[in-house]
């Protein structure tokens, strides 16, 4: 036996360096620990992302064979557009109005319904074409209505504290969808059919809903107005006032608007002679986000949260803008893994600041202002991408699109001080918040 220091604790407890570093970088699970709403709800959305890519494969494809036509299946995109501004900011407001746990519940009910719509469309003898648009545009809708909830009741059941973890994780749980759900979508599509990848679709809300249920109720404050005009307008000006939150929102829409090509990976794949990748050139991004949330556990040590957003941004162009000059596809592969790496670490740090800085009656409303910001982005961004290959060629509109993001992205920074100072330890909303919570566990105890 090894000689120890009877008054330390025994040496093998003690784990060593490189092994103690190794932890250090491996996800937080202190909320998954801690809350059992919150495990609820991160279950019931790995459940649905699997099911929800699902549709998402199987819509454009069934499109496309009832068709035939590119344009009609780039319609849904443009079906899907005016419902998520509207409802996602009408959304914001019923978040601080009514109880979250019961609009996620109905918003989740109805979106199962849609897909049941899908589901038995595809199963009549000649399946209709106008069901598809109709069932985007609700599902968008829908999907409106229900996101602000989803993210403003995290902060009421997670600890303050323990917010950047939870987001790491809930973003670890959406690459996952992202990788093996298209994956798995395209096989059951192939082997199984439609009607199978709907189904299974369904089926995912159905157990979704099950674990919700167990949410605990979220009521809105007693103060809360009812859903309106000026009360979205009030959100707006908060957000306004706001610098720190107003630099997340733009360096977010620039980086998109510039740097996001998904678009025209077909003829990028096309321009390098390897239309053999263009599966993995869609799920590059993703695997590079997830290797960033599978080594997620310094995110709770870093504090400077602006910095950290405008650094990932620059990243997140430079690496496009380097994948768009690589001759080599395998090397394109790397850049744009490098490139969701970085966009998953400016999302991280985003997340944080708003969830550790706005007030609970305002969460709602602000985060319906922020699924804009993050959805509107790649939807111009793909039109951008787009003309400038029309213009020149894809490899042209993937390079130029990342440096005009890196020019972008610091031309911005320069001109946001707030933003780059931001430090989760002294902001006055950061501590305001961090008091009011501590004051809320102490009354509750």
């Amino acid at each position: 036996m090894t000689e120890q220091d009877p008054s330390g604790p025994p040496c093998h407890t003690s784990p060593s360096g490189p092994l103690r570093r190794l932890r250090a970088l491996l996800p937080d699970l202190t909320p998954w620990r801690a809350s059992a709403d919150f495990r609820r709800m991160w279950l019931a959305g790995l459940v649905t992302v699997f099911g929800t890519f699902l549709t998402f494969v199987a819509v454009p494809l069934q499109l496309k064979e009832l068709t035939g036509s590119a344009l009609a299946v780039g319609a849904v995109g443009a079906v899907e557009l005016v419902p998520l501004i509207v409802f996602g900011l009408y959304g914001g407001a019923l978040a601080d109005a009514l109880d979250r746990r019961k609009l996620i519940l109905w918003t989740e009910a109805g979106l199962g319904v849609l897909s049941a719509i899908l589901l038995l469309n595809t199963l009549l003898p000649e399946p209709m074409i106008w069901p598809l648009y109709v069932v985007a545009a609700l599902t968008s809708a829908l999907s409106g209505l229900q996101r602000p909830a989803m993210q403003a009741i995290v902060p009421r059941i997670v600890a303050h504290d323990q917010l950047p973890a939870a987001i790491a994780l809930n973003s670890m749980r959406w690459q996952l969808g992202a990788i093996a759900g298209p994956s798995l979508a395209g096989l059951i599509v192939a082997y199984a059919g439609l009607p199978w990848a709907y189904g299974l679709d369904l089926a995912s809300y159905a157990v979704s809903g099950v674990l919700l249920l167990g949410l605990a109720p979220s009521p809105a404050a007693r103060e809360a107005d009812k859903p309106s005009l000026s009360g979205i307008l009030e959100g707006a000006r908060y957000a306004w006032s706001r610098k720190e939150l107003l630099g997340t929102y733009a360096i977010d829409m620039v980086a998109m608007l510039f740097a996001f090509p998904t678009a025209i990976f077909p003829f990028l794949a096309d321009d390098l002679d390897a239309p053999w990748a263009l599966g993995l050139m869609y799920a590059a991004g993703a695997v590079g986000s997830l290797v960033v949330s599978l080594t997620s556990g310094w995110v709770s040590g870093i504090h400077r949260h602006g910095r950290m957003v405008v650094l990932a941004a620059l990243g997140w162009g430079a690496a496009m803008a380097v994948a768009g000059w690589m001759p080599d596809v395998w090397l394109v592969l790397l850049f744009l893994a490098v490139a969701g790496g970085c966009d998953t670490v400016s999302g991280l740090f985003r997340s944080a600041i708003w969830d550790q800085t706005i007030p609970d009656e305002l969460r709602g409303r602000l985060a319906g202002i922020e699924m804009l910001s993050y959805s509107l982005g790649p939807q111009i961004g793909q039109v951008r991408a787009g003309g400038m290959a029309s213009l020149t060629n894809a490899r042209t509109s993937v390079w130029t699109g990342g440096v005009a993001c890196v020019v972008s992205v610091g031309l911005l920074a320069a001109s946001l001080p707030k933003l780059i100072s931001y430090d989760a330890r002294t902001n006055e909303h950061a501590v305001r918040m961090r008091a009011r919570k501590a004051a809320e566990v102490a009354e509750a105890a």
